[in-house]
């Protein structure tokens, strides 16, 4: 039984660990009876990897189902979801200016990244569904795409203030572990950053793509009830 330890330096481990094994395939060859494991931290990170397979699915699997409980509604829900990739294209940036490499710590910060993204998700969307039906009661049969249009500025604009205190505080709490340094910080720091990433892209989501898709939603709930009474009187 003979153990090769290995220090590397300016390369991730799955990446060495891959070159290598190309290596040893294609100049080492193995007697009859013997084997090869890489062991230490690639097969922890491997571990890892194999069960966020399973954690992360099961995670935005459950954000679904809670936001179909909040709003009984798929259309608005799968409206909520879409703020989730786009939270994660910041972290994706900053892992990338950073040049940090995927690993455990950063797949726990996406995961933490998507719970706070539906959350603003869902916030905006309530806004939206308020002012929606305050302006149908004021309207009432009159209500048209006119009045749709106001309701849905009027939500977007009363979240701009709780949407940028959410983000600026969720940035503010996270930025002194970023700067951080000492003894568990290079773990602290793949934590926070693609969440810092993801509060810098996901109020503009929740600011202007998420009231866009809501227009187009409930314009066409719109353009179903005028061609109801149309279709009967035919």
């Amino acid at each position: 039984n003979a153990w090769i330890f290995i220090d590397i330096a300016g390369i991730d481990v799955g990446t060495y660990v891959k070159n290598a094994q190309a290596a040893v395939a294609a100049n080492v060859d193995m007697p009859a009876g013997y084997s090869l494991v890489w062991s230490g931290q690639y097969e922890y990170m491997v571990r890892a990897k194999n069960r966020l397979m399973i954690v992360v699915p099961m995670t935005l699997f459950i954000i679904f189902l809670l936001l179909y409980f909040t709003f009984r509604n798929t259309a608005e829900s799968l409206i909520v979801m879409l703020s989730v990739p786009f939270a994660l294209t910041g972290g994706i940036w900053l892992m990338y200016l950073l040049d940090y490499n995927l690993s455990v710590a950063v797949g726990v910060g996406f995961i933490a990244l998507a719970g706070v993204a539906a959350e603003t998700g869902v916030v905006m969307l309530i806004y939206l569904d308020v002012a929606y039906a305050k302006f149908k009661a004021q309207a009432g049969r009159g209500f048209n795409r006119r009045h749709l249009h106001a309701a849905i500025v009027e939500g977007a604009v009363m979240r701009v203030r709780p949407k940028l205190m959410t983000a600026i505080s969720t940035m503010a709490g996270l930025l002194p572990i970023m700067w951080s340094q000492g003894t568990g910080a290079e773990v602290m720091k793949r934590i926070a950053a693609p969440m810092v990433g993801g509060m810098i892209t996901a109020p503009l989501l929740s600011l202007f793509v998420i009231p866009a898709i809501y227009l187009i939603w409930r314009r066409r709930e719109i353009q179903e009830s005028f061609a109801l009474p149309a279709a009967a009187g035919a």
